[in-house]
């Protein structure tokens, strides 16, 4: 009960902080409808076609946080088939849908040398958000993870310390190309709490980052794990929290955007921005959070470095900026 209570006021209180972003919508599209919005978006993105019947006329398109033409540009340019991966978000409650999988970009182009090898497609990490009102699509943002490569150079060279992000997504779905069983795991109907109560309880996980000095609220379960770009970065969450060992790893986190929980399992999902000010470097991100008896069991992440100070494209100056965090409907 304390727990509850504590979550509550933690709610309330950003609430009154006007943080809160309200956008009524009528629940129309059931969990397999929302989920089929993000395939026919990937068909259509990979077909490179912009089909009235699916789309809203004035759609809204970000990639990595800036807005750009539908329908031309970014990997609606340059996609050229799908991956393996896909991790289904949908929000039943106001009708969005994030999505976490892979994507295949070009490829197409031929060999760079005489009797040399054509290039080989590039698997590329996608986090995505998909608005529907009215059976269209009317905003779509998404964060297209790519390795790092030179204009000059038809090699690779990712120096990402994590590698290519798109790969490594790919081998933890292994071959069924789905998220761990944890996640895919309903909580029972009599435990389910509301959206805005799951969302207060991801959002201490940034928070305690933030402000990481082993006096903070953690709520995190004992076995609590953290998958960063495809890659296992803690099997002990709950002890780097506790014992203050992430103190000043990050200068601010902010622009927290939850825009999809799936209370039938006890997700949240939230795009944000994790500023570091002493090497002027920022990570755009996309996390989600497996959260079971007010506490947080498993988080996944997938990122890449951005300019500092980089926005969504989706929020105002002051709230991109803003520790708070947003709850968007």
């Amino acid at each position: 009960m304390r727990m509850r209570f504590l979550v509550l006021a933690v709610l309330i209180g950003n609430l009154m902080s006007g943080a809160f972003i309200q956008v009524s919508a009528e629940s129309k599209c059931d969990r397999a409808c929302l989920e089929g919005y993000v395939d026919r978006y990937l068909d259509a993105m990979l077909e490179h076609k912009v089909n009235p019947r699916l789309f809203a006329k004035d759609v809204i398109f970000t990639e990595n946080g800036v807005r750009l033409p539908f329908g031309t540009e970014g990997l609606w340019h340059s996609m050229t088939g799908k991956g393996t991966y896909k991790f289904y978000i949908p929000d039943i409650e106001t009708q969005q849908i994030a999505f976490i999988g892979t994507v295949k970009e070009g490829g197409n182009a031929p060999a760079a040398k005489p009797g040399g090898k054509p290039a080989a497609p590039t698997t590329v990490a996608l986090a995505l958000r998909l608005k529907i009102v009215d059976d269209l699509i009317t905003e779509v943002e998404q964060l297209a993870i790519r390795p790092e490569t030179s204009l000059f150079d038809n090699n690779d060279n990712n120096n990402s310390m994590f590698g290519n992000t798109g790969d490594n997504v790919e081998k933890m779905g292994a071959e069924q190309g789905i998220p761990h069983p944890k996640f895919l795991e309903p909580i029972p109907e009599s435990e389910r709490v509301s959206r805005d109560e799951l969302i207060a309880v991801a959002n201490t996980y940034f928070t305690g980052l933030a402000r990481n000095d082993a006096k903070g609220h953690y709520p995190f379960s004992e076995d609590c794990i953290r998958y960063e770009n495809g890659i296992l970065a803690s099997s002990a969450v709950l002890k780097q929290f506790s014992d203050g060992s992430l103190r000043n790893i990050v200068s601010r986190i902010r622009d927290r955007r939850f825009v999809a929980v799936d209370r039938e399992r006890g997700i949240a999902f939230a795009f944000g921005f994790f500023d570091h000010l002493n090497i002027n470097w920022t990570w755009q991100i996309a996390e989600l959070f497996k959260i079971e008896n007010y506490k947080i069991t498993r988080i996944e992440a997938v990122f890449h470095r951005c300019p500092y100070g980089m926005d969504s494209g989706w929020s105002p100056y002051e709230l991109s900026i803003s520790e708070e965090l947003q709850n968007v409907r």
